[in-house]
Parts: structure tokens; C-alpha cells; sequence
């Protein structure tokens, strides 16, 4: 471990004195600006708000854009890294059972099959051997014990598994929605104080010209292009991905925040194809997954360096083929399955060189930027979402030194919100007269919450209507995230609802979501419009890379049909349409990426909060 970071072991007798603060005591406007609305930045603003700081938190894109809205949805203890980092797998497993404890309606159990084939009999004893030490951290995360297969139980349990099998063993973990998981944290950090801006990127983390400690963040709205600026005592990098990026904002070396950015890309079909997840081998002894996760099913994942563009990580059809491929050897129907899209993402790995991918800790640490000359700024780099809140924590502990903030960390204890109490779907059902599957999927989202959303059905039953019928998501609860959870756009909307995420691809949503946004926000119905053809656009992307010629034919029937619908047709929509919306065929301009890089550009243009 490098002079420039700080171990999660050691971060007491490592981390330099700090200069005591007293919160609020100086003229400045905030005293923590967090950079980054992953869950790592959420969690900071959550727990630093908490505890009495005043908080502010940037976010050039949108909540869980990056790592955080892109994973394969589980908050899994990490079997995979117990013999090599198991410090990772008991904080995991630890951190795990926090966050059933304080988001209980966002957890579901995802119960593990692993096959294993005759002509690799030895593996039977060797896994079994891992798990059994795997169960000892089971009960952190009230997860069961694993179990010992024989073939004929296999095929009770997953009849489409194949293969001359000689048995397999069962592990449980448990799945959560990563982008609602987030949005929680951003919610509780604005009821307890803290200032969210999303949307916002930050161009410059201001200096004192003499002591070089931060005092200042500048920023700009990237809708109305207007610039601001805020004063703070300390700034926490928590941008994932893009922290050298962000590091450099601050006129310090890319180097001084590194990271090595791992892509993952992940497959989905239109339903729950198997009961139980199923662990498989790639072509190259990978391990890959196919799971059942919400109303859909997910196979994944990939883990490959990645030096292109942050913001425009999509998979390829290679990638796709990689996965599928894989899957096929041990549930061969995955071939007769729809897929209705993909997805893609970048891990900020810690840095370490002369190692694959997959051998990478997934270890987390926090750098302090006064060892560089640059007091008061923090970088977040690793992490895993499982242990996203303990990592917060550490983070908050810091700064809770520096400003001589007496509070303790309640995060593990305190709910977030929806999480205080039960919200029995069927009785909701029928008190508002709606489908039983339409307050299953919002008790799900939401929690207690729901019932805030149910109080508006009640108010205007009208809003009961369905603007999603795949997921389905009604037109109360897209009201109800714009006015609450900082949802901007419908591509906003569909992170915080699944809206679009279905077999429909948003074909049949997104323009009436559209029209939604523009009426909440007050924004030009084209204006709506524009962002209904963006997120069009943006999910037929992730479907082109994995589809045949049969399904290539359809995308372009049901595209030409949207067109129509929408009246757009003929050389008028390539004028009318700004940049980047789509369903148009006219190449735009190249736009300057922000790429993945352990060195930064001469000029710095943008970051990631």
C-alpha cells in the first residue's frame, strides 16, 4: 500500500492530525463539498449531514450514473475473494446485513446453484471446502448455509440446467437496487441539511495560493449554463471512475487519485428465465452468472481494463457473445430467450500493476490530498456497493476529526427513508383499486413511501393510470420522483422507476413520460419531447449490440412505427432535433470524451460531480 493512501486497517494510527474545525465557526458557505452522486458520495452526504455537518453534493449527471446504476445488482459478500482478500468478504458480509436492517423493502434473497460437471469431480470438494468457509460469514448477512447437491436434486430444483453433472452446491446472497439504494442516501442527506445538486458539474476546486488547502468549488448548471461558486473547508472526491479527473481539478497529478477502471457489462431478457441464479465458466474459466433479479433476468459479468469515454460506456456485440456463449454450456434455453437489452459500467479498481482483471482487490481507500499539498481534499478510490456504507463512514469519520463534530455514525441503525416500516402490497391494492403487480413493484421501489404515492392516487385517481405497463409504474409515482428524488429528465425518471426498462424498450412510455417531466418542471413540451427521443435513443443502443437479424427486423418495424406516432418523419426531424436525441439518422459531431486515463489532458474541461 502506497505512502498516499490510507488502509481501512489502518486509517487511525495513518491518517495525519488533523486541523480542528469548528462546524460552521468560519464565513464559509458549506463545510464539506462532496463531488460524486454514487453511493459512495451519497452515503458521505448522508452520514456527514447526520452528524451536524453542512453538506453540499455535485453531480454532473445523475444519481447512481456511473458504477453505482450499473452492477449486477447485489449487495454479495464476495465468495470469490475470500481466499485471497477475505478483510473484503467479512466487511462486506458485515455491511450487507446493515443495509437489510435499514432498507429492508429494497433486499431480496438471490439463492446460487453451482454445477459441477463429472470430468471436474475434484472442483465438488474444493468449492465445498470454500463455502464451508464462507458460511462462517453467512449470519452477518442472515444469509443460510451452503448445500450439497446430488444431480437428481439439481433437476428438481433448475430442470434447464445441462450437462453430465456430478452434483452442485447452493450460496445465498442477496439482490438490491443499486440506483434506488443511492437515491435513498441523497433523499435522508437533504432531510438531515445537505444540498443536492444534480446536474451540476464542477469545473474548479479553489486553492489558497499560500497554503495550498482547499477553500472553494466552482460549478456550472449544465441545463441553464449558469456558473456558481461555493466556499468549504473540504472537499471529498467521490466520483468513482473519473477520480483523477477530478483530482486534477484541484491542479494536482491525475497519479495522486488513481485508479484502474474495470468495465462490466451485464445481459438482460424479458423475463425470469430460471429459478435460482446459476454460476457457469466463460470460454476462458471465467466465472460468470446467470440470475433471476426483479421481473427480469441478468446474466454477467465481463471485467476488462477500460480506457474510453466515462461517460458513454455501452457494451459490444462481442462482449454479449462472451456471456451468452458461456451461459449456453449450463443452461442451454438461454438461446431461445429475448434479450431486451444491455447495460455497462466501470469499477474504480484500486491501481495495481502486472495483474489481471480479475485478480484486482476490491479492497477500498481513502487519499489524503494534504500529503500533496492540498489540505482538506479527499479521494474515495475502490469499493464495492455492499460496503458502501462502511466506506462512508470511514470517509465521515475523518472529516467528523477535523471539524470536532461529536456525533456518532447511526447509518447502520437509522432507516432510510421507506425503510422504517411494512407496506402489505395486497391491502394497497385493493384500497386503491389497482393491479396487485403495479403495488408490489411500488412497495418494492419505495417502501413506507409508497403510501405518500397512494395518497395521491387517492387525491386524483387518474394518476392510477399506467404510464409504464411493463414494469409497471403509474403516472403518480413518476410525478412523485420528479417533485422528491431530484429526476430531471425521463432517462432521470427510468433510473428511479425501471420506466422503459422492459420488453417495450420504452416504445410505449417514454413520450407520455416526457410530456410529465415537461409539465413538473416547467419545460417546453418539445423540450420533453427531446428528452423522450434521448432515452429512446440511449436504450436502442443497448439493444443493437445484442440482436439477431430477426429481432433487427423488428427494432426497425417498431421504430419507424414510434416515428410515426410522434410525428417525426423525413429530413424535418434531422433539423428539429437537437444533438444527441436520436432516432435520426444524421451523424452528429464528435463531442470531446472524458476518458479513463492515468494521466489528464492538458486542459481539464469537466468532471464527474
Amino acid at each position: 500500500m502506497g505512502k498516499d493512501t490510507v488502509s481501512p486497517s489502518k486509517r487511525k494510527s495513518q491518517t495525519r492530525p488533523e486541523r480542528r474545525l469548528a462546524v460552521g465557526a468560519d464565513q464559509t458557505d458549506v463545510d464539506v463539498v462532496v463531488i460524486g452522486g454514487g453511493v459512495n458520495g451519497c452515503g458521505v452526504a448522508r452520514d456527514a449531514a447526520m452528524r451536524g455537518l453542512r453538506v453540499a453534493l455535485f453531480e454532473r449527471n445523475d444519481l447512481a450514473f456511473g458504477a453505482s446504476g450499473n452492477n449486477s445488482g447485489m449487495i454479495h459478500g464476495g465468495l470469490r475473494y475470500i481466499r485471497n482478500d477475505p478483510e473484503v468478504t467479512e466487511t462486506s458480509c458485515r455491511d450487507s446485513g446493515h443495509i437489510q436492517r435499514i432498507a429492508p423493502h429494497l433486499l431480496f434473497r438471490i439463492p446460487f446453484i453451482v454445477p459441477v460437471e463429472r470430468e471436474r469431480k475434484i472442483w465438488l470438494r474444493l468449492i465445498d471446502a470454500g463455502l464451508e468457509a464462507y458460511d462462517k460469514f453467512q449470519p452477518l448477512k442472515r444469509g443460510k448455509p451452503h448445500t450439497l447437491l446430488d444431480p437428481w436434486e439439481v433437476h428438481q430444483l433448475e430442470p434447464g440446467i445441462a450437462g453430465d453433472l456430478v452434483g452442485a452446491l447452493t450460496f445465498d446472497e442477496w439482490g438490491i437496487d443499486g440506483p434506488r439504494l443511492c437515491t435513498a442516501n441523497a433523499v435522508d442527506a437533504e432531510e438531515h441539511g445537505a444540498k443536492i445538486h444534480v446536474g451540476c458539474t464542477v469545473e474548479q476546486i479553489e486553492r489558497d495560493e499560500t497554503s495550498g488547502a482547499v477553500q472553494a468549488i466552482r460549478f456550472r448548471d449544465r441545463r441553464t449554463d449558469e456558473p456558481g461558486r461555493v466556499t468549504t473547508r473540504a472537499v471529498v472526491n467521490a466520483t468513482g471512475a473519473w477520480a483523477p479527473i477530478t483530482a486534477s481539478l484541484g491542479a494536482l497529478p491525475a497519479q495522486r487519485a488513481l485508479v484502474r477502471p474495470g468495465k462490466g457489462i451485464h445481459v438482460v431478457y424479458d423475463r425470469r428465465l430460471c429459478n435460482y441464479a446459476i454460476m457457469a465458466r466463460a470460454v476462458d474459466g471465467r466465472d460468470i452468472f446467470i440470475e433471476p433479479w426483479q421481473n427480469m433476468t441478468i446474466i454477467g459479468t465481463t471485467d476488462d481494463d477500460y480506457y474510453g469515454d466515462l461517460d458513454n460506456v455501452v457494451a459490444t456485440s462481442e462482449e454479449v457473445r462472451y456471456l451468452v456463449e458461456g451461459i449456453a454450456r449450463v443452461f442451454p434455453s438461454v438461446h431461445q430467450a429475448r434479450i431486451i437489452g444491455t447495460y455497462a459500467g466501470v469499477r474504480p479498481t484500486l491501481h495495481e500493476y502486472d495483474k489481471s482483471e480479475s485478480d484486482l482487490s476490491r479492497d477500498h481507500e481513502i487519499v489524503d490530498h494534504a500529503e500533496h499539498g492540498a489540505d482538506g481534499l479527499y479521494s474515495m478510490i475502490g469499493g464495492k456497493l455492499a460496503s458502501y456504507r462502511l466506506f462512508s463512514e470511514e470517509m465521515v469519520d475523518i472529516l467528523a476529526r477535523r471539524f470536532d463534530a461529536p456525533l456518532k455514525c447511526m447509518t447502520h441503525i437509522s432507516p432510510l427513508p421507506g425503510g422504517d416500516s411494512y407496506v402489505d402490497a395486497l391491502g394497497l391494492a385493493e384500497r386503491l383499486e389497482v393491479d396487485a403487480i403495479t403495488t408490489r413493484r411500488l412497495t418494492y421501489r419505495h417502501g413506507s413511501r409508497s403510501l405518500r404515492i397512494a395518497e395521491r392516487i387517492e387525491r386524483n385517481p387518474a394518476e392510477a393510470r399506467a404510464t409504464c405497463p411493463c414494469e409497471p409504474v403509474t403516472e403518480a409515482e413518476v410525478r412523485f420522483v420528479l417533485r422528491n428524488e431530484f429526476a430531471r429528465s425521463v432517462s432521470d425518471v427510468s433510473r428511479r422507476t425501471r420506466l422503459g426498462l422492459g420488453a417495450c424498450g420504452g416504445m410505449r412510455c417514454a413520450a407520455r413520460c416526457g410530456a410529465l417531466v415537461a409539465e413538473e418542471c416547467g419545460y417546453d413540451p418539445q423540450e420533453g419531447m427531446r428528452m423522450a427521443l434521448r432515452f429512446l435513443h440511449r436504450q436502442s443502443r443497448t439493444r443493437v449490440c445484442a440482436m439477431g437479424p430477426e429481432q433487427a427486423r423488428q427494432e426497425a418495424l417498431a421504430i419507424a412505427s414510434v416515428r410515426a406516432q410522434l410525428g417525426i418523419s423525413g429530413q424535418r426531424s434531422l433539423r428539429a432535433e437537437d444533438q444527441g436525441d436520436l432516432l435520426v439518422t444524421q451523424p452528429q459531431p464528435e463531442r470531446e470524451p472524458v476518458v479513463a486515463s492515468a494521466t489528464p489532458p492538458p486542459v481539464v474541461r469537466k468532471a464527474s460531480g
